[in-house]
């Protein structure tokens, strides 16, 4: 999947799930949580960003590091203290080091979905529980495991991400770093990546993905503005506002795309019928956006990819990032904009059960 860099990143969050578990000491006991095979290549994969990890001033210091580079890592370097002085995430080993990994993903993530249902199929794994995708280190893996879930007759989508998240739990080994796959992005789509995976370190429910990530989205947005707004240059922030305009642009074509195929699923016509109007539907979507991108866009090509390869599998797991963003930004203004006191409420919204808590998020944003 190619969408521009910050959706990526939005669809990646805690990509590897597995390697949490395992780098966490955890032994996987019950047959859904995968196979030896599969653990093995997520810590293995993971131990060798690890070790080509170093130190920002030991790169930033270093005389071959060239000098885009330093200026890069400098600039995250001075994200990574305003994500803990002024936005109050963990003030950890995360996002202190960098690593370049000679290739354009760190992980593939594979997602996948019946064929008429926008429902994604779950995996589960101990500590971070079940979530709607399955992380590898390695393309060839992701390929496989999706060539396998299409012959059962699902629609997969599998696609690069650019950074995940160990939810702080392997600040003892260095902690997640930085990466040659995102630090060359706009300043606010860097500033906003950091801040979005900072946050999985403040609060996560282990059942509810949507929660997870609408969370982390409301942080960054929140952090991604008063970032711009206090120290990037004119030309950044309007560069910010563009690729804002057209990630709202687009998730609001496959928001109505979403609501279009979820009452054809939910409706009483045969199979075959769902299979047809769906083909329609698609094609619609695809037609519509190429319209939006030559008339608003002035010809950005960056959802190129994702569109052309749209299925059920890739919108239902667009849905999850957003889903309950609005909710998490009105909780904030109701916590007087105290950084705290939101963290605060939001881990003991996390702690409740499923549905009780999306009850009370949804009471607690009114």
């Amino acid at each position: 999947m190619h969408l521009s860099g910050r959706q990526i990143a939005l669809m990646a969050a805690a990509g590897v799930v597995g390697l949490v578990a395992l780098a966490a000491g955890t032994v996987c006991l019950t047959s859904g949580c995968g196979t030896i095979g599969y653990y093995a290549q997520a810590v293995g994969g993971h131990l060798e960003i690890v070790t080509k990890a170093r130190s920002l001033p030991g790169w930033i210091g270093a005389e071959g590091t060239e000098p885009r580079l330093r200026e890069r890592l400098q600039l995250a370097q001075r994200m990574r203290e305003f994500a803990v002085q002024e936005l109050k995430l963990p003030d950890n080993a995360s996002y202190r080091r960098y690593a370049d990994l000679g290739r354009s993903a760190v992980v593939w993530n594979v997602v996948a979905a019946p064929e008429l249902s926008l429902t994604l199929k779950t995996w589960c794994f101990p500590v971070v529980g079940c979530v709607g995708y399955r992380g590898y280190f390695d393309r060839a893996g992701a390929e496989a495991l999706g060539a396998e879930l299409r012959a059962q007759g699902l629609d997969v989508n599998v696609y690069g991400v650019p950074a995940y998240s160990t939810l702080g739990r392997t600040n003892w080994m260095g902690g997640d770093p930085l990466l040659n796959t995102f630090i060359f992005w706009g300043e606010g789509e860097l500033a906003k990546l950091v801040f979005h995976e900072l946050s999985h370190q403040v609060a996560y429910a282990d059942d509810d993905t949507a929660f997870n990530e609408s969370f982390a989205v409301a942080v960054e947005r929140i952090g991604g503005r008063r970032w711009l707004d206090k120290h990037a240059s004119a030309e950044a922030r309007q560069a910010d506002a563009d690729a804002a305009q057209r990630r709202a642009d687009f998730r609001a074509l496959t928001q109505r795309t979403r609501e279009s195929l979820a009452t054809l699923y939910a409706s009483a016509i045969t199979e075959a019928e769902k299979r047809e109007r769906k083909a329609g539907l698609l094609a619609a979507m695809r037609a519509e956006y190429e319209q939006m991108k030559a008339a608003r866009w002035g010809g950005f090509a960056g959802y190129d990819g994702w569109v052309a390869r749209a299925n059920n599998a890739s919108l239902g797991v667009q849905a999850a990032y957003n889903e309950l963003v609005p909710q998490f930004e009105r909780l904030f203004d109701q916590q007087g904009r105290d950084f705290e006191r939101f963290y605060a409420e939001v881990r003991r919204l996390a702690a409740l059960p499923k549905a009780e808590r999306r009850a009370a998020l949804e009471a607690a944003a009114r």
